[in-house]
């Protein structure tokens, strides 16, 4: 179609995945809140400022991944792979509001499970199209790995769900 075509796709391609990323992080929060803060979170957790320059980074990984497959045919011959990539980034939109607005730590960890799952099928999808566009999404699995566990640390050490956390749990579990 034309250069101008193939910039103003990759730029949609790309605003996709950052918009939806900062609409999650607009319903949901973030880091930066008091509730957030007060969590019992292990001594590997990233500093507050590391998450969105990685989820930045992530989103545009992202976008360009899936850019590179649509233009193998858009979704007239590519709608497996493509709809694996919607279907995980929609459930990456929703743990954010389940995580950071419901307080619901056993439900984000449930759907974060599911997340690292549909990134790993896409990621398979991507790999029989266009392997650049596989391996793009290769940090956003270990991104999401590291989430998972950060995640699992504050359902095991906080309780499933914390409406109230003035009373963290000590470490040693939720028995504890």
């Amino acid at each position: 179609m034309g250069i101008l075509w193939d910039i103003g796709s990759l730029i949609i391609a790309v605003a996709i995945p950052v918009a939806v990323g900062f609409i999650g992080t607009a319903v949901g929060g973030g880091g930066d809140s008091d509730w957030y803060k007060q969590l019992n979170k292990p001594s590997w957790t990233p500093p507050n400022w590391v998450f969105p320059v990685m989820w930045t980074t992530l989103y545009v990984l992202m976008g360009i991944a899936s850019w590179l497959v649509w233009k193998e045919g858009g979704f007239e011959h590519q709608s497996y792979p493509l709809s694996a990539y919607i279907f995980q980034l929609l459930l990456n939109f929703l743990w954010t509001p389940i995580f950071f607005a419901w307080h619901r730590f056993d439900l984000a960890l449930v759907e974060i499970v599911i997340l690292w799952l549909a990134i790993a099928v896409t990621i398979y999808l991507f790999w029989h199209v266009h392997t650049i566009a596989a391996y793009l999404l290769v940090p956003y699995i270990l991104w999401v790995t590291v989430a998972t566990a950060l995640n699992w640390y504050i359902w095991l050490y906080n309780g499933p769900s914390q409406q109230d956390i003035t009373q963290p749990l000590q470490p040693g579990g939720p028995s504890a």
